[in-house]
């Protein structure tokens, strides 16, 4: 099977591939205009005036979640390892039982638009807000990074951008950079403009489009094989060329013969992987946020069971969309394109389009799953980037800058210009960060959110001691800690695919630190309360009795 990499993009599939962009970009610019002239108060620009029903907030959920990572990294994974790349989808999918049964109506009957509100509600609200404000733009940006780094990826593949030549006067690197930048100034667009409104709208959109391409390809896959599930993970397993492609230890947990300390980190580091997907999922700032956006906490708990729904069944689909991988493409073709397997559905699309309809059907397949790739990168920018410009105005500059006393408007518009500024940022990262591990930057940003924000907000709800110092100790301790331990970790130093392979200051054995990081969080947080004496039990009742019954919550919502 010829790579993707040695074949030239006809010009008739890179013409399919820049109008089908295009189409979707002035579609979804349309709606932000539309939502930005109906976007004229607070509650509207954080939460899109909460009257989104259960299925749209569901939607949009579940747009915030697949995003490029999900879709390309996990078929990508499913392709190369097999059964342990499927293995990680379902971590992604088993944590939204935490955040339903936890987080989902608890949240959204406790506060009115950022996390910070529910944490600060019973402590100091300068530090706190301040905390969960630090917090929310620490993950936000690692996970945008991570978005964006794809996108730049993907541009250069759809173009067709081979080593030593141009389109449109741009290389292959030139064109990286290009993709990081339209990325980023839409995303801006969506939420400065649009605010919740646009952005969710935007969601809805590209999550009907990214389940669509999903399911076409994978119809079209299918059928290649008679629709026969056995027969596909057969050739997959054939075709990969691996003992134990259908079995777990491929790429988790993998023992090493004479080697049984190495075998039980690795297995740890599973461990330690699933802790951060599955508790992870739940402190993710812009999953949070999206609990806002509905009347009431019934819909909360409707839209996390559509999400939920909709996230099975997209992930049933890349287990298709794997095994066809591995079974049409080929893993060394895969390899070829990139070493982590990122560009397998893409390059699944074009084999399965060549086969059934010729070069022209492969172009024209591979432009619209490329264009689902790219719904899913805008969609989950644009939610992260909303998540971290609402906190900056609600939390930071009304709450701790100006003592809440900041009027609706003045607040819209902090937001809007921290929107811009976050996307600034967001940008010149990416830029600079462009040949990092992807990988690398969407699991720490889990795992931060497992370790700072999920432990921290349980606490504050459920825990009647807890207090402003173990609050702002837990936050701090689950940040430094995952941050600090991945940096010594075998994913900067010490291995040949370290951020920094010739270096070797690698002292902490696991690439994941959740199973190390959350608990060292939790330990400061309870560590953190005891040692002070602050304790307000009156606004502790009152937090249980508007977080279970709801009471008081329109009023959270509206003053």
């Amino acid at each position: 099977m010829i790579s993707l990499a040695q074949e030239a993009v006809n010009e008739s599939g890179r013409l399919v591939t820049i109008v089908l962009f295009s189409l979707m970009v002035a579609a979804t610019l349309g709606i932000t205009v539309w939502a930005g002239r109906n976007t004229r108060s607070a509650t509207d620009f954080h939460s899109g005036g909460r009257g989104f029903s259960p299925l749209q907030n569901g939607l949009a959920i579940g747009s915030d979640y697949m995003s490029a990572a999900s879709f390309l990294g996990i078929a990508g994974m499913i392709a190369l390892f097999g059964y342990d790349g499927f293995l990680y989808s379902i971590g992604f999918l088993v944590a939204w039982l935490v955040a339903l049964l936890l987080v989902a109506e608890l949240l959204r009957n406790s506060g009115r638009y950022t996390m910070g509100d529910v944490l600060s509600y019973r402590m100091q609200q300068r530090p706190v807000r301040t905390a969960a404000s630090v917090s929310t733009l620490v993950v936000s940006i690692f996970y945008l990074l991570a978005q964006m780094v794809g996108a730049g990826a993907l541009i250069a593949l759809l173009l067709g951008i081979q080593e030593g030549e141009t389109f449109l006067g741009m290389d292959a690197a030139t064109a990286k950079i290009v993709g990081i930048v339209v990325v980023g100034l839409l995303m801006t667009v969506y939420v400065t403009f649009g605010g919740m409104k646009g952005t969710t709208w935007v969601q809805i959109i590209k999550a009907i489009i990214l389940m669509a391409g999903a399911a076409l390809l994978t119809v079209l896959t299918l059928a290649l094989y008679g629709f026969n599930l056995g027969a596909l993970m057969s050739d997959a397993a054939a075709a990969s060329g691996q003992e134990g492609f259908l079995e777990p230890g491929l790429r988790y947990g993998v023992e090493v013969a004479g080697d049984p300390l190495q075998t039980m980190w690795n297995k740890l580091d599973l461990i330690s992987l699933g802790m951060a997907l599955v508790l992870g999922t739940a402190g993710l700032p812009h999953i949070l946020i999206r609990f806002y956006t509905v009347p009431d906490s019934q819909s909360a708990r409707k839209s996390v069971n559509w999400g939920i729904g909709l996230i099975g069944v997209f992930y049933l689909m890349t287990l298709v969309l794997g095994f066809g991988a591995a079974a049409l493409v080929g893993h060394e073709a895969i390899r070829a394109q990139d070493a982590a397997g990122n560009t397998a559905a893409p390059q699944l699309a074009q084999t399965v389009g060549e086969q059934i309809g010729g070069s022209m059907a492969g172009a024209v397949l591979l432009a619209i799953i490329a264009s689902a790739a790219f719904a899913a990168i805008l969609s989950t920018v644009a939610g992260l980037v909303i998540a971290s410009s609402s906190s900056l105005a609600h939390d930071f500059y009304n709450s701790v800058l100006r003592g809440g006393k900041a009027t609706g408007a003045e607040e819209v518009r902090v937001a809007k210009i921290a929107a811009l500024c976050v996307g600034v940022v967001s940008i010149l990262l990416a830029v600079f960060a462009q040949n990092l591990n992807v990988a690398f930057l969407v699991s720490l940003a889990f795992a931060m959110a497992a370790s700072a924000n999920l432990p921290t907000l349980l606490l504050s709800l459920f825990w009647k001691r807890f207090n402003t110092t173990g609050a702002l100790a837990g936050i701090y301790g689950g940040l430094i800690s995952a941050v600090g331990l991945v940096f010594f970790s075998p994913v900067v130093s010490g291995s040949e695919t370290a951020l920094f392979p010739g270096a070797d200051f690698a002292w902490f054995p696991l690439p994941n630190p959740a199973l190390v990081s959350v608990p060292i969080s939790v330990l400061c947080a309870v560590v953190g309360t005891l040692m002070s004496k602050e304790q307000d039990s009156g606004k502790f009742m009152m937090l249980q009795v508007r977080a279970l019954t709801g009471a008081g919550a329109e009023k959270a919502a509206d003053h």
